[in-house]
């Protein structure tokens, strides 16, 4: 596996009832197009070898026989090959038939997964014909010559893919054959169904199929068969799935009248890390047996599925409902915090920057949950070497649209005081400079808020402590942080969605306006013609990059090799690899060396599954050594 990715497919044939030769052919042609795709696991649909609307010809020896003879077909024409192959067969042991999946690799029949759960009702009559694999009690089943291992607990293993098979009906059970499948360790399950077509039924078929592979932490390969079976009573439309935690990777076309492979990658390491972090999951609860599979990589992997560049950003289909409900999370926090301190006033310090913004719409929303009037938010502003006539605007015209109360405290005295009295050259624009603004903004704060009883609403961003882009006991500091949980990207995202539900055209202009704007601490002087001469992403890469390496660094825990893997899928087209590499370099180095900074981070919500809070979300010793993960990108 490369990067912990494999390739597997739905196969779904043109088949014709009763007709086993030209069925085994069909599914051979679809074996053929998986082996050349690269695919290492492939799913037929159920009874694909007969076709699944035989009816009472399932009682004629001559069909069954048929169907085994189509199955050597099938399994010699696997010779040579390295995909593994679950094809749908009805098979005969001991005077009973049964429903199976045949797992088939290399020209050898690895094993005989007969289906357990048959369907009785409405227009299905399986118990006419099948008998359930709880009524078999042997674990072997003579097939073509070869003592097969048969039974519904079987696992395919291969290194870390470990892939089990259920029949249609298995899933749709109180607890599902999958179910106890993953309990054992699988993390690819394999479906073979035949599931008819109802109004609306694909809809909730959908959601099964999703709310399974998440409860599972599994992937999910589902094949349904489709056209060629008869319509006397029903109709197929051919359904596959590609699915993986919940997210459906690839899904082929309904109703379609010709052969379909649907395929994506799967990332086995991903399922494993989210599994790691799970108590559920213990391989030695359930008695299985395990059968090696041999797994060969295929070429210098090409992903077919999406990256998105932007993984802390909502999807589009239900972008306002997410947006939403950050926004509710981070305003019902700090409105929680105010109630139960019995504090009524808030102090914020707006720079007419991207985080402040966001940091005086959540108090302003909170301010107006609560009952209390906005002139309760004290939003001072507080000039200094750098600030530019830009954001120093858009703070007042912000601050006046919402209706809340505006001081402004420059802070250039002060500074040019401080730098006095601790011997420093204001000339030198270094750290020092920079941090005695930080600071001294962070005092007035924090003074003002003591003299009129207030609290003080944070605004640094999760980004910034990702990075430790924030002076310690400086804007590091406040009494409540509602943006902790956010990142630069979502932060601008929020903003985005807040500019378009504001009835306020005054509001919405100034919030586009702030979108626009450069990131910048504005920390050092401007140049000669009054442009900002301090540009953020300069300093320390793009925040897009920063927050797609923050996101699959904590959220799955890989390694910075396969991080930086999935950054050039991601960003094929904006950065080349060499630049997203050297900025990968420059956030493991910060991550760990600017730890010290969120062991003692204020209160505030929790937004996301990726926290850096030192109490819900990320615990680390500040003296941590990157060496490893530096070792790791540079091999």
């Amino acid at each position: 596996m490369e990067y912990g990715f494999v390739k597997v497919g739905a196969a779904l044939p043109v088949v014709r009832v009763g007709d086993c030769m030209h069925n085994a052919k069909a599914i051979i042609e679809l074996m053929h197009e998986a082996e050349k795709e690269q695919v290492a696991v492939v799913c037929f649909p159920e009874l694909a070898v007969t076709a699944y609307t035989c009816g009472d010809l399932f009682f004629q020896q001559h069909l069954l026989d048929s169907a085994e003879q189509a199955l050597g077909k099938i399994a010699e024409a696997s010779s040579g090959m390295k995909l593994l192959v679950f094809v749908g067969c009805p098979l005969r042991r001991n005077n009973k038939l049964y429903n199976t999946a045949v797992c088939i690799q290399d020209g050898k029949i690895l094993a005989v997964v007969p289906k357990t759960y048959l369907p009785n009702k409405h227009e299905f009559y399986e118990k006419r014909w099948f008998s359930s694999a709880g009524e078999d009690t042997h674990n072997k089943l003579e097939l073509l010559g070869q003592q097969v291992p048969f039974g519904s607990n079987i696992l395919l293993c291969s290194g870390q893919l470990k892939v089990a098979a259920e029949i249609c009906e298995d899933l749709w059970a109180p607890i599902p054959m999958s179910s106890r499948h993953c309990l054992a360790g699988a993390n690819l399950i394999v479906n073979l169904s035949a599931a008819n077509e109802l109004s609306g039924k694909n809809r909730y078929l959908k959601q099964l199929l999703s709310q399974q592979s998440a409860r599972c932490l599994s992937a999910y390969v589902y094949a349904s068969c489709g056209w060629g079976e008869s319509s006397t009573d029903l109709v197929f439309a051919g359904n596959g799935y590609v699915l993986e935690n919940g997210v459906i990777l690839a899904e082929s076309k309904r109703f379609h009248m010709e052969k379909q492979l649907i395929c994506s990658e799967i990332d086995v390491e991903c399922l494993l890390s989210e599994r790691l972090a799970n108590d559920y999951f213990v391989e030695e609860s359930l008695s299985y047996t395990k059968l090696d599979f041999h797994f060969v990589p295929g070429k210098k992997l090409k992903l077919s599925r999406t990256i998105h560049p932007h993984p802390f950003i909502p999807a589009a289909g239900n972008m306002s409902e997410s947006c939403e409900e950050i926004f509710s999370i981070q305003v019902a926090g700090l409105a929680q915090r105010l109630h139960q301190t019995h504090i009524s006033k808030l102090v914020l310090g707006i720079s007419g920057g991207l985080d402040s913004t966001l940091a005086l719409m959540v108090a302003v929303k909170a301010m107006d949950k609560l009952g209390l009037d906005r002139k309760n938010i004290h939003g001072i502003t507080m000039p200094g070497f750098g600030t530019s006539q830009r954001t120093y605007r858009n703070a007042n015209d912000l601050m006046n649209s919402l209706g809340v109360s505006i001081k402004e405290i420059d802070i250039k005295a002060a500074c040019t005081q401080h730098f006095k009295d601790i011997g420093h050259d204001p000339s030198l624009h270094d750290a020092t400079y920079e941090n005695t603004q930080a600071r001294e903004r962070t005092q007035i704060l924090m003074d003002y808020a003591n003299k009129i009883q207030a609290l003080v609403v944070g605004t640094g961003n999760l980004s910034e402590l990702a990075l430790g882009w924030a002076t310690y006991n400086g804007d590091h500091m406040s009494m409540y942080g509602v943006n902790t949980g956010i990142p630069k990207t979502l932060v601008s995202c929020l903003l985005q969605w807040l500019a378009e539900h504001t009835a306020d055209p005054q509001i919405k202009n100034t919030l586009l306006d702030i979108i626009d704007t450069p990131i910048s601490p504005e920390l050092l002087p401007l140049n000669s013609g009054g442009k900002l001469s301090q540009i953020t992403e300069e300093a320390i890469g793009p925040y897009e990059l920063h927050d797609f390496f923050l996101f699959y660094l904590i959220r799955y825990g890989f390694r910075p090799k396969k991080i930086l893997f999935l950054a050039t899928q991601a960003f094929e087209n904006r950065y080349k690899p060499n630049v997203i590499r050297q900025w990968l370099k420059v956030f493991i180095e910060r991550f760990f060396k600017q730890q010290y900074k969120r062991s003692c981070l204020p209160d505030g919500p929790k937004v996301g599954r990726v926290n850096l809070s030192p109490r819900g979300g990320w615990r680390m010793p500040s003296d941590a050594e990157c060496r490893l993960w530096l070792l790791d990108l540079d091999d």
